[in-house]
């Protein structure tokens, strides 16, 4: 392969995961205060299965290929960069789009170190997944200790990352999800409870673990199909975040007044349409409070859940068992 081209995940036109294939490009060139990362993995996410679909665009300015968080190492310093990092050191990103592939340009300011103990394909598995379910508790919900957090699609990539946040923040998770082997994997990470949402009512469950109380939180990737029983559930003056909508963004029924009765607040969230000084702000708040816990030797010991690594070459398969919902944790993605 020419030195300015590199392999990358890519798809001619909307559609499933048939439509994804690996193809060479243009290898990109960090600009000003950009950081150039050889990339070792990276992870996928829900946003990626919606941009193939053709129902959720890049940011004005990012990559229009696939992936928002790699790991690997710095290949290459851009003009003008000002931190501490150098050609050859391990790092992960936070990325609007370009992760699936072999290179991808990085604001310096959006690089974290790897924690000690971790491997590539688990560093690839924190950046999205945990600083979004960081941005949801602790910038957007406001969860403080001894209050009680709803995780809904609690072993997903967000909701496994969630699930420890809390713990770690000394709240306490209760998790929504399918099987008891899931349930029994929540509960392995922290979770004080957890429902098989196909085979109970979550929001009785919840009730019945705060004691009649509710939820002072919820995380919710669900969206219309579950409002009223979120609402059912959710305390006097307690916080609802959204930040997806798998089960669809219609909404039919009194919400408002019900709502208006709880004293609650809907807060709405998303992280890769957020500008690049609040992203820096983020991953530097992070990096302080989180990073350290990831090492051997921490008090609260936090994991990064990996469902399955796939090579790139893979892809089809990849975003297929995730668009089945089969994966507990983070699917990722290893590049040649």
């Amino acid at each position: 392969m020419a030195p300015d081209k590199m392999l990358a995940v890519h798809f001619d036109k909307p559609g499933g995961p048939e439509n994804l294939y690996v193809k060479e490009v243009a290898k990109p060139s960090p600009g000003e205060g950009e950081v150039l990362l050889k990339v070792a993995a990276s992870a996928l996410n829900r946003a990626d299965l919606l941009q193939r679909q053709g129902q959720y665009s890049p940011p004005p300015g990012a990559s229009n290929i696939l992936g928002l968080e790699a790991s690997g190492h710095v290949a290459e310093l851009g003009p003008g960069c000002q931190g501490h990092w150098k050609i050859g050191d391990a790092a992960m990103a936070l990325l609007p789009g370009g992760g699936q592939a072999q290179y991808v340009t990085v604001p310096e300011g959006l690089l974290m170190p790897i924690p000690e103990g971790l491997t590539l394909p688990q560093a690839a598995a924190i950046p999205e997944a945990w600083l979004t379910a960081f941005q949801l508790l602790h910038c957007v919900g406001g969860v403080r200790e001894a209050e009680t957090v709803l995780i809904h699609a609690g072993t997903g990539g967000v909701g496994t990352a969630a699930i420890q946040l809390t713990r770690l923040f000394n709240a306490i998770p209760l998790v929504t999800t399918s099987s008891k082997e899931n349930i029994q994997l929540a509960e392995g990470l922290g979770a004080a409870a957890g429902f098989d949402y196909k085979k109970e009512d979550f929001s009785e469950g919840a009730l019945k673990a705060t004691q009649g109380v509710g939820v002072n939180v919820i995380l919710d990737c669900i969206g219309g199909s579950y409002w009223e029983k979120n609402l059912h559930c959710l305390a006097a003056d307690g916080r609802w975040v959204l930040y997806g909508l798998m089960g669809g963004a219609e909404v039919n029924g009194p919400l408002l007044s019900k709502l208006l009765c709880k004293r609650g607040s809907l807060r709405a969230s998303l992280l890769r349409s957020r500008d690049r000084k609040y992203k820096e702000t983020l991953v530097k708040t992070f990096t302080e409070q989180v990073l350290a816990h990831f090492s051997p030797g921490s008090a609260v010991q936090l994991q990064p859940v990996v469902d399955k690594v796939f090579t790139m070459a893979e892809i089809q398969k990849a975003h297929a068992r995730m668009e089945a919902n089969q994966n507990v944790g983070k699917i990722i993605l290893e590049m040649p």
